[in-house]
């Protein structure tokens, strides 16, 4: 093997190593970014172990919805809204965990902030959400619920287990997969 060639392998085999080392690099700190937006945005959701607060809410179908409807059941909760694009960047994930985990007999409410009837209803539809929704019609930093269960960002997320207290709270609905996932 010619000088040239022993140089090009070598400059190869480096790039390769860097190619491999950023990755590495992406992956962790993607890790702690996720770590870090529970830290900087669910800190007031309610906590693992505490009692769920109960709620009654009017569903986009004019009935009613109660936590308790659910008693024995695990349940998660979606604090959503159509104006948010986190949210709505995050619906393909949710829609494809109920899809998952209803037949398995979890429960899933979206519990909307928007104060626009329309809006909302337009935004399920546009985006075919499936699951039961609700809402007070009311901005989050107005509405009762988002002060019962302390939600300052949305999306956020939290499962109630199925003796009506708290499992998880998130803003990160990977972490709702993994849990479910743990589950069943």
């Amino acid at each position: 093997m010619n000088i040239n060639k022993k140089l090009s392998m070598a400059c190869v085999i480096s790039l390769m190593k860097m190619i491999v080392a950023a990755s590495l690099l992406l992956t962790v700190s993607n890790v702690y970014a996720q770590e870090d937006l529970d830290a900087k945005y669910a800190t007031e959701l309610p906590k693992v172990g505490t009692v769920a607060p109960a709620f009654t809410l009017p569903t986009l179908d004019e009935k009613t919805v109660s936590l308790s409807d659910f008693k024995g059941k695990y349940v998660v909760l979606d604090f959503w809204a159509s104006w948010c694009p986190d949210c709505l960047r995050d619906i393909p994930e949710i829609q494809s965990l109920y899809k998952e985990f209803s037949a398995k007999g979890v429960a899933f409410i979206g519990v909307s902030f928007d104060n626009d009837k329309a809006r909302w209803q337009a935004a399920v539809e546009k985006h075919k959400i499936q699951y039961l929704q609700c809402s007070e019609l009311k901005k989050m930093r107005e509405a009762e619920i988002a002060k019962q269960y302390g939600v300052k960002w949305i999306p956020s997320l939290v499962v109630v287990d199925p003796e009506g207290k708290i499992a998880l709270s998130t803003v990160l609905s990977s972490k709702v997969r993994e849990f479910l996932s743990g589950l069943f």
